[in-house]
């Protein structure tokens, strides 16, 4: 395995990275951005007003997304298996 080849799959690492991140973030700033409008709409200033919609919602998320972010990731997980023996050539 050479160095473009290294190069190459730590890219894909970092692109899967973000990607499987992207659904509970994304979900969790939607939710903590309508929460924020309806506290300042209505004045009222309750901190698990905030916190537990987000949760609700990067959980909710990730049980939406979880088989295809378990697929991916098994996928680039046998790619990097099956490019193990190439390492010391």
């Amino acid at each position: 395995m050479d160095t473009p080849q290294v190069i190459a799959l730590a890219r894909e690492a970092l692109i899967l990275m973000i990607a499987v991140s992207a659904p509970p973030l994304l979900a969790s700033l939607l939710v903590g951005f309508a929460a924020s409008v309806f506290q300042a709409s209505t004045q009222l200033q309750e901190s698990t007003l905030s916190v537990v919609p987000k949760l609700c919602a990067a959980v909710g998320a990730l049980v939406l997304a979880g088989p295809w972010v378990a697929g991916q990731m098994t996928r680039f997980t046998t790619q990097v298996f099956l490019a193990l023996p190439g390492v010391g050539s």
